[in-house]
């Protein structure tokens, strides 16, 4: 792909919380073709003004270093910064490394949910209205997600296909 449609998929992809920036694409694909991950073709163009498109494709070692980093399950793979992309590319993963990463996610959330609720019963009276309704949508937030990825490992362990949440269609 060339990077519009790489940046529009990946956009895509990672939903409205995160937007990949040119300025974080451009370089990123720099840094890769140098390692020899992607390649780069020059596409023609039928107008004359516009300037060939280049399309980027990856390699062999791009996809070997993509397989290794996706079997990767330590504590990066379920930190708030990379478990989004990790988890967008869920369906090229092993069922195994899945349940691990939603499994250290989830035990990674339920601990700073507990710290912040010790950290908000001790801080209440002090916060006003506006501070404490902030702190109290923060806390709903994290166990909604606790909550999601329970959904996601109990379907993972029973080997349901369908996303949680979804309703289940009937076979004719």
């Amino acid at each position: 792909m060339h990077g519009y449609e790489l940046r529009k998929r990946l956009n895509l992809m990672l939903g409205w919380g995160r937007v990949l920036s040119y300025g974080s694409l451009y370089p990123a694909l720099k840094k890769m073709l140098r390692g020899a991950l992607i390649e780069e073709t020059a596409t023609t163009t039928t107008t004359v003004s516009r300037r060939p498109r280049i399309v980027y494709q990856l390699t062999e070692a791009g996809d070997a270093q993509f397989q290794k980093l996706m079997s990767e399950v330590g504590p990066t793979a379920w930190e708030d910064d990379t478990f989004d992309i990790r988890f967008a590319f869920f369906g090229r993963t092993d069922m195994e490394i899945r349940l691990r990463v939603l499994e250290g996610r989830r035990s990674r959330l339920q601990e700073r949910l507990e710290r912040v609720q010790k950290e908000l019963a001790m801080t209440q009276k002090e916060v006003d209205r506006y501070a404490a309704e902030l702190q109290r949508h923060g806390v709903e937030s994290v166990e909604r997600e606790v909550l999601w990825l329970s959904e996601l490992i109990n379907a993972e362990r029973s080997g349901e296909q369908q996303a949680p949440g979804t309703p289940k269609t009937s076979q004719p």
